[in-house]
């Protein structure tokens, strides 16, 4: 009794966030996502209790490998990257239950030989088993893997009853707006809207679902979260790593795609969206749409350019000299894969109007951390603003999303002593401190929503393609510009001046983070 306390998975899910009994099925089950994060979610849910009774895990892969192999690469994984050490009660009741089916991705055969192991599994509990397909691959196998899932009957499998097939699948959902229309199309021929779950993981992260707590459940923010208010808003994405081993991904790609387009927009849409009637997905997703359409086209030519891009150049990062971008591995001399970049945005609606919000995202940078600062306006006509003795800053309110998850806000304050004199402080919140170090990673919340059925944290197909709509024009303006107008920046540094531009033509200036 006493292990059944302390390992609630042996009861299965809380009642509260009721899944039906499933089977997760991993596409992609030997890549490097699977390993650091969704076996070790799959495993931290088990530990807190939150799956089923009835769970099965498989593993989806063209190696040939038998069940136990998969399990002991799952156990290995769960010991190097989960937040938890591994319980033997929890594993040993996960391991049981953990299986793999080998095929290739075009081959239909395969999904047979899935379909047939599910089916098995149902005959053994003796109910449906909800079926949830991970597509954790490259999107190159996207097409062939939806296709089959299709012609299989596996996405149609119970559908319309509360154990109907889902599928989630990991950015990037698209390379322009074309590509991504296609791949909507492509889902929406196998699966409804509601069966599609399309993943990003910083939308799993406590601060980011904590900044709807603080907009919309603290009556001191909302009255001043408009333009009446607030000055400018600044969404940093910030990498210390350089491309590393990935070039051949990173230069098909660029910071533009894989920053930008997904984590940063999101991050925009989440602080600028009006309040939604309600906290169920469609509301709260029709406000994030919404707002994306209320962004305005951005200049891409001239001296009010509303863009900037570059690339590191050599520099020393914690102690070490580390090379440019185009020194790197299997990276061209002449490529024009921007390793930062950066968007000066503005929103045509009535809360945000002649509010510029500028978004940034490098690697090489100072540090690494990713959060949204809202500065908010210079009180008018100051009493403290005619001597020296009065070190007054605006005030700013941060959302630290990386690597310290918690919020800041700059006041002013009286520095004591017998002379007035003043100086800003910061009034810090950190989740550790407060809330303990042990925190559900991303992906945990994530698979538990899509187990559960809760879409508000993932992307609707139009959302996605109305932020291509923004972004696409951008990057056919850079392919055609070639390397005409790319800026660099010291490894280490904070960015180019290109991108301090942006903020400088309306006074305004970084913060460093």
């Amino acid at each position: 009794m006493a292990d059944e306390i302390r390992h609630p998975f042996l009861h299965g899910l809380s009642k509260h966030r009721g899944s039906p009994p499933t089977v997760i099925v991993i596409f992609g089950a030997s890549g490097d996502l699977t390993a650091r994060k969704l076996i070790p979610a799959i495993y931290n849910l088990a530990h807190d209790g939150l799956l089923p009774a009835d769970f099965y895990l498989i593993g989806f892969g063209r190696k040939a490998i038998p069940d136990a192999e998969f399990q002991k690469i799952a156990a290995d994984a769960i010991k190097e990257f989960s937040r938890r050490e591994m319980s033997p009660e929890v594993w040993s009741r996960l391991a049981a239950r953990t299986l793999y089916v080998s095929g290739g991705y075009d081959e239909k055969a395969a999904y047979d030989r899935l379909g047939e192991r599910i089916c098995g599994l149902e005959k053994e509990i003796g109910q449906p088993l909800q079926s949830l397909f991970y597509i954790s691959t490259p999107p190159t196998v996207f097409a062939p893997i939806i296709q089959n899932l299709g012609a299989s009957g596996l996405a149609r499998r119970h559908l319309g009853q509360a154990q109907q097939s889902k599928v989630i699948i990991e950015k990037p959902f698209g390379r322009d707006l074309a590509s991504a229309q296609a791949l909507n199309q492509e889902l929406t021929t196998v699966f409804a809207e509601e069966q599609v779950f399309r993943i990003d993981h910083y939308l799993g992260k406590e601060t980011v679902q904590d900044l709807l707590v603080q907009r919309f459940a603290n009556s001191i923010f909302e009255p001043l979260w408009n333009r009446n208010y607030i000055d400018h808003v600044q969404i940093t994405v910030a990498e210390e790593v350089g491309v590393g081993s990935r070039a051949g991904y990173y230069e098909q790609s660029g910071c533009l795609r894989d920053m930008i387009q997904n984590h940063t927009m999101q991050l925009l849409a989440l602080t600028a969206m009006e309040p939604p009637v309600s906290f169920d997905p469609q509301s709260l997703r029709d406000e994030k749409v919404k707002l994306l359409k209320a962004i305005q086209p951005v200049r891409l030519e001239g001296p009010d350019s509303d863009v900037a891009r570059a690339q590191y150049s050599a520099g020393m990062m914690a102690g070490k000299e580390v090379p440019g971008y185009l020194s790197e591995k299997d990276i061209a001399q002449q490529s024009a894969t921007e390793s930062y970049a950066a968007l000066r945005l503005s929103i045509n609606n009535w809360r945000w109007q002649g509010v510029p919000f500028y978004l940034r995202s490098g690697k090489r940078m100072a540090r690494r951390v990713s959060e949204i600062a809202i500065r908010f306006k210079r009180a008018p006509g100051s009493l403290f603003a005619e001597s020296d003795r009065f070190n007054i800053a605006p005030n700013t309110l941060a959302f630290q999303i990386q690597p310290d998850e918690g919020l800041s806000l700059i006041l002013n304050a009286k520095v004591p002593g017998l002379e007035t004199r003043t100086q800003p402080v910061k009034m810090n919140f950190r989740y550790a401190t407060t809330f303990g170090s042990n925190t559900p990673e991303a992906y945990e919340r994530l698979v538990l929503d899509a187990m559960v059925g809760d879409g508000t944290l993932f992307i609707r197909g139009d959302e996605t393609e109305r932020s291509w709509q923004l972004i696409t024009p951008i990057l056919a303006h850079w392919a055609k510009e070639g390397r005409k107008g790319m800026d660099s920046y010291v490894a280490g540094s904070w960015g180019p001046a290109a991108s301090a531009a942006l903020l400088a033509a309306n006074g305004h200036t970084w913060r460093e983070p």
